[in-house]
């Protein structure tokens, strides 16, 4: 009886030979993702102890910057930040919110993590446009007609608020229609609309309805602005008027396209 041929005996030894070598790579595999989970675990704890549970990455200082009126450190007991708390725990947008809750003078703040150790607060202050009395005091109120914060004294170079619309006529019909509030931001949009240089000298910025609002300057010249629209327009033509008749005590503004001076 003959044995088997050379091919069979070779697809013998392959068949016995290759089940191992796959059982050894599969045994190989196994263990490199164990050691990798491993690792990763470790890692993870690792990192989550640095960054919650050492004391290499906590907040220690709180910085301030940007404040006109406010001092740092009004900023600072605002904003209550957890001295000692793990850096990465610090909520940002809490922080800002209790910013702006307790203190409306502040308009933005970036709250910055600066590692290891710090907390910076960058802050922007409202700046008033108008005043409106009220009880003795000064209410100061932003170029988006926020009422921010009541003071005792005027600040310089911001207009005074005056409404004085008549209780009959045009006036009565504009209070009636648009309200004090609403009158007030046209009074804002109109002082944040002057050119630079009589933003400056404006003392006064009157209401006696919607479309008539005027201006009275340091100086005793006085501005007819209108309505607060096309503000733009009546800001390049009001200094135009004024470079092209210096001498002039009234001028007139409320059609930007047919602006009039007087006086001398």
């Amino acid at each position: 009886m003959a044995g088997p041929s050379t091919a069979e005996r070779g697809e013998r030894r392959q068949e016995s030979s290759g089940p191992p070598l796959v059982r050894r790579l599969a045994r190989a595999r196994l263990r490199t993702i164990v050691i990798l989970a491993a690792l990763a675990v470790l890692l993870g704890v690792g990192g989550t102890w640095v960054l919650y549970g050492s004391s290499w990455l906590r907040v220690r200082h709180v910085s301030v910057s940007g404040t006109r009126v406010l001092t740092p450190a009004e900023v600072r007991d605002a904003a209550a930040v957890p001295v000692g708390a793990p850096m990465i725990s610090v909520d940002g947008n809490g922080i800002e919110a209790r910013l702006r809750r307790k203190l409306p003078r502040i308009d933005t703040v970036d709250v910055v993590r600066s590692w290891p150790h710090g907390i910076g607060l960058k802050v922007t202050e409202r700046t008033p446009v108008l005043l409106v009395r009220k009880n003795g005091d000064f209410v100061e109120v932003d170029d988006e007609g926020v009422r921010f914060a009541t003071v005792s004294g005027a600040p310089k170079g911001v207009p005074m608020l005056e409404l004085s619309a008549s209780r009959t006529g045009s006036g009565a019909a504009s209070f009636r229609r648009f309200g004090t509030d609403r009158l007030v931001r046209e009074a804002v949009r109109v002082a944040g609309d002057l050119p630079a240089a009589v933003a400056q000298d404006a003392r006064t910025v009157q209401v006696r309805s919607y479309d008539d609002i005027s201006l009275e300057l340091a100086d005793g010249r006085t501005v007819e602005w209108g309505s607060g629209e096309n503000g733009r327009a009546k800001a390049r033509t009001l200094a135009a008027l004024m470079k092209a008749a210096a001498g002039a005590r009234h001028f007139d503004v409320s059609v930007p396209t047919a602006p009039a001076s007087s006086g001398s």
